[in-house]
């Protein structure tokens, strides 16, 4: 069997060392996780999604420990299920990706059915108030889905960088107004900047997911390498044979001392 290249095996340790620390990242923010959502209602499938994190991270660690035996002894089975099983494990994770790529659709149109549903906007003031302050956007769709009880929350300042108009005015905003000059509020809705924003954190998990898909890839070839060198037979010299040694061309001892 033969030895493996020192700088290979040095590579393949950091590379497996990242993957353990992304592992262990990962289980301490599933535990967090875990704990936030059970004490929500209503969370079953949120809470699926943490046990399958769960599973992901405690499989790439226990790989990660094979993959350190087997490069430290120099163990070829632990190098085989290492391998193998990031192997498996990126092909999950790819599949995992293109499954959020193709439902990016889907989950917009959740994600706009869970929030009408909130309405009509009648004690969802608390909910909204420092959204509506701070994404500059009024209602879910307009501002007209708070009838005539329009928050004060939705009121335009001189920053604003958001379109406004203006308030009706048998709107409430007006009931402690004396004068006739207009109240200016948000016109757009908040729900779409609702959108947006889910819909930007799918995109930055899918591209986390990509690169640690591609360095379980990397840590996969690395450990085939090292395989491939393992499984390789030294090289043996070979033996030369002298003209001088097929002749028997040597001289005793005993004549040497006697010469002398």
């Amino acid at each position: 069997m033969g030895r493996a290249n020192v700088w290979l095996k040095r590579t393949f340790i950091v590379v497996i060392s990242l993957i353990a620390i992304i592992s262990l990242l990962l289980l301490g923010f599933s535990l967090f996780s875990h704990g936030h959502l059970h004490q929500q209602e209503e969370a079953e499938r949120e809470i699926a999604v943490i046990h399958v994190m769960y599973v992901i991270a405690a499989v790439i660690i226990l790989l990660t420990i094979f993959g350190a035996i087997g490069v430290w002894k120099e163990i070829r089975w632990a190098l085989i299920v290492y391998a193998v099983g990031m192997i498996l494990s990126s092909l999950l994770m790819l599949g995992l990706n293109i499954q959020g790529l193709a439902s990016q659709s889907q989950v917009r149109q959740d994600v706009k059915k869970q929030y009408l549903n909130l309405l009509p906007l009648v004690n969802a003031t608390e909910f909204l108030d420092d959204i509506q302050t701070e994404l500059e956007c009024c209602g879910l769709e307009s501002y007209r889905d708070w009838k005539f009880n329009i928050p004060n929350s939705c009121l335009c300042t001189d920053k604003s960088t958001n379109p406004c108009v203006a308030a009706p005015r048998n709107s409430s905003l007006f009931n402690s107004q004396m004068g006739d000059e207009p109240i200016m509020i948000y016109e757009k809705g908040c729900l779409p900047y609702f959108i947006e924003i889910i819909m930007s954190l799918i995109r930055i998990v899918l591209g986390v997911t990509l690169g640690v898909m591609l360095l379980w890839i990397l840590s996969a070839v690395l450990c085939i390498a090292i395989l491939c060198q393992l499984d390789r037979k030294k090289d043996t010299p070979a033996v030369v044979y002298s003209a001088e040694a097929k002749a028997g061309n040597y001289t005793t001892l005993a004549e040497v001392s006697d010469h002398s």
